[in-house]
């Protein structure tokens, strides 16, 4: 068995790149090194997917400390061979450290690193091995790719402390033979080092691998097998191809080992979403997992996870017929397809992976992604007009324009620059965000038409302006009895007195009883002063009559895919009684409530009564059981307006 070892490459006769440049090739993005990692190799992992597999891709990250059955291993193995001089080379004070962190990220259904291993055998389609290993800048070799083995593997030696990777690979030969291959690089930076009495100079670039040659050549077959279980490396499945690049002493950005692996997670989603969303006739098309010392952190679900979520229903309508084809007239192209989503929402709380894109208390952004379906960046549009409200999109771009967005993209894949390309590559990318900012003026415009002698403002952006002007009024809702003196709560219509005639006949309401409207004021309200006593000491005691308690105020809840505005109560007074809801909107500071909306406006509207099981009751009236148990009235709120929840309660004769 060969004994791996390190190899120092020195500059040659007719030059080389240095360690500084490639590890500069990056740029300074905007985005974090973690975030970066997952981008990149994700997109590295997307690109060797096996064209005949139906299978998802496995994509998953492991960070661990070695333990104490491999860590010798790791001592003497890379070791062998390396630079003495530490500033040269700081694996060596990485390996001399009690403990040893590493972090790997694996590719199942994969292709793995296959073809030559040397970079001037590499003339045919296959070369991914000194693509990713030897050679720098690869142009893109994959249709619809999202990315390049070229500049962006430079983060995963920005990412190890040390600046050293191990990349263990199974692939196929050309001869149809599986074949596991191990090999070690490290990207620091240039130095001089004397050699034999001469000074020399080195460019900074390592390898670890059989040196029995003239090139350092990766650990092949048994040999791999045999060291990568010495090391402690994840194995490869009887037919399983794919890679796994262990970074070795990871820069966290200075958190704890598990609140990377959670951000990690978080940023899997938020960056990867499209690749983990099904369909009734599609799988996922990938699939991800966490792990920090065995432990697994799982990656939220884009479905269940707000706001999330409201992209997944943007991306939905963009390949339904809500979505809407973007167009450049001059020259004539056609650009991508959009799908947009408006929704009532409370304010974000947002993580450390949503921060990092941009998006903290308000949503009011649109995905772009190319064709391959991989996030490129959030681009931010206009703020909606009230704070409850929030809007998400996505555009993918059309097939036939993927190499235009493709060359707008920095190295890190994360913008599209118009200014790095020439016209008329430039005019589209510049129409592509004018015409998606035409749809969100669209999208934020109030519609319908509003009647004679009104002002023809969103109630939202009213209602967000006029706030602060309100004394102790709160923004989801009004906090005032309409059943006192007067009111100007509505008298019913004839229709609805008619209506509670026939339901009270129906369950045996007790007509002679008040029915009593009440709005949530953060005490219970009383449908009669008189509950549980006669007027006067002398007269004998008098049956309770229903009411109303709020709980708290009104908050949102996300149900499925939408938003909605629950207000928690209880029924006090035992006995069976009905409960009806009472909408409207309002403006603070108006003096009063709207219940007949414009020409094409909506109104709020009962979802319906959610018991404490969760069963949900959509009957409105509905007849319930007094008591201590917690209902809760759930409404589907107007846009762009305040919505106003009362609960309308009288008492219904035992049958």
């Amino acid at each position: 068995m060969t004994a791996p070892s390190w190899y120092s490459q020195p500059y040659p006769p007719e030059g080389a790149s240095a360690a500084e440049g490639i590890r500069n090739q990056l740029g300074r993005p905007e985005l974090d090194l973690l975030t970066i990692l997952v981008r990149e190799s994700a997109q590295n992992s997307w690109d060797a997917r096996l064209d005949d597999s139906t299978e998802p891709v496995d994509y998953r990250i492991d960070m661990s400390t070695v333990g104490p059955a491999h860590s010798g291993a790791w001592r003497s193995l890379l070791q062998a061979g390396a630079p003495i001089a530490t500033e040269n080379f700081p694996l060596q004070d990485t390996l001399r450290r009690g403990t040893i962190r590493v972090l790997a990220i694996s590719d199942r259904g994969t292709r793995g690193l296959g073809g030559p291993t040397r970079a001037n055998d590499a003339v045919g389609a296959e070369r991914d091995f000194v693509s990713f290993v030897r050679n720098i800048g690869e142009p893109r070799d994959t249709v619809l790719g999202g990315g390049t083995y070229g500049f962006g593997k430079g983060i995963f030696y920005l990412m190890s402390q040390a600046g050293t990777v191990l990349v263990h690979s199974r692939c196929r030969t050309g001869q149809g033979r599986y074949e596991v291959r191990l090999i070690g690089c490290a990207l620091w930076k240039s130095y001089v080092a004397a050699e034999s009495g001469e000074e020399r100079r080195y460019t900074g670039r390592h390898w670890w691998g059989d040196r029995s040659g003239d090139v350092v050549e990766p650990l092949i077959g048994r040999e791999a097998e045999a060291v990568a279980r010495r090391l402690g490396l994840r194995s490869f499945g009887p037919d399983e191809t794919g890679t796994t690049v262990v970074i070795i002493d990871p820069n966290l950005d200075g958190m704890e080992p598990s609140q990377s692996a959670d951000y990690l997670a978080d940023t899997i989603a938020w960056h990867l979403w499209p690749k983990m969303i099904s369909t009734q006739s599609t799988y996922p098309a990938m699939r991800f997992s966490v792990t920090c010392d065995g432990l697994q952190h799982p990656v939220p679900d884009p479905r269940a996870t707000r706001p999330l979520n409201m992209f997944v229903s943007a991306y939905e309508a963009m390949n339904g017929p809500n979505g809407s084809e973007l167009h450049c007239l001059k020259p004539k192209k056609h650009l991508g397809r959009l799908g947009l989503v408006k929704r009532i929402m409370p304010s974000l709380d947002a993580t450390r992976a949503q921060r990092m894109l941009g998006i903290e208390d308000l949503l009011h952004h649109v995905c772009l992604m190319r064709p391959a379906e991989l996030v490129v960046t959030y681009r931010p549009g206009p703020k909606p007009p009230s704070t409850n409200q929030g809007y998400a999109g996505v555009f993918r771009a059309d097939e036939a324009m993927d190499n235009v967005y493709a060359k707008a993209e920095p190295p890190t894949h994360d913008a599209w620059n118009p200014h790095s390309l020439d016209r008329p590559e430039s005019t589209y990318i510049h129409t592509t965000f004018r015409r998606i900012d035409e749809a969100l003026n669209g999208l934020l415009s109030l519609s319908g038409g509003a009647r004679p002698g009104s002002s023809n403002v969103a109630l939202g952006a009213a209602s967000s302006l006029f706030s602060g002007l309100v004394g102790g009024a709160w923004g989801i809702g009004g906090a005032t009895d309409y059943s006192k003196p007067g009111s100007t709560a509505p008298h019913p219509s004839k229709s609805q007195e008619n209506a509670d005639r026939s339901t009270r006949e129906k369950y045996g309401v007790d007509t002679n009883r008040n029915e009593s409207t009440t709005r949530n004021s953060g005490t219970s309200t009383s449908v009669d002063e008189a509950l549980s006593s006669g007027a006067d000491s002398g007269s004998p005691t008098r049956p309770q009559r229903p009411r109303v308690q709020y709980i708290g105020e009104p908050f949102y809840s996300d149900r499925e895919d939408t938003s909605v505005l629950v207000q928690e109560f209880r029924l006090p007074v035992t006995g069976l009684q009905r409960i009806r809801i009472d909408l409207a909107i309002t403006l603070p500071g108006a003096g009063g409530r709207e219940t007949d909306p414009p020409i094409g406006a909506s109104m709020p509207v009962l979802i319906g009564w959610e018991d404490e099981s969760g069963n949900v009751h959509t009957e409105d009236p509905c007849v319930v059981e007094g008591g201590e148990l917690v209902w809760r009235a759930l409404v589907r709120p107007a846009p762009d307006t305040m919505t106003e929840i009362g609960v309308k309660v009288e008492a219904v004769r035992n049958l």
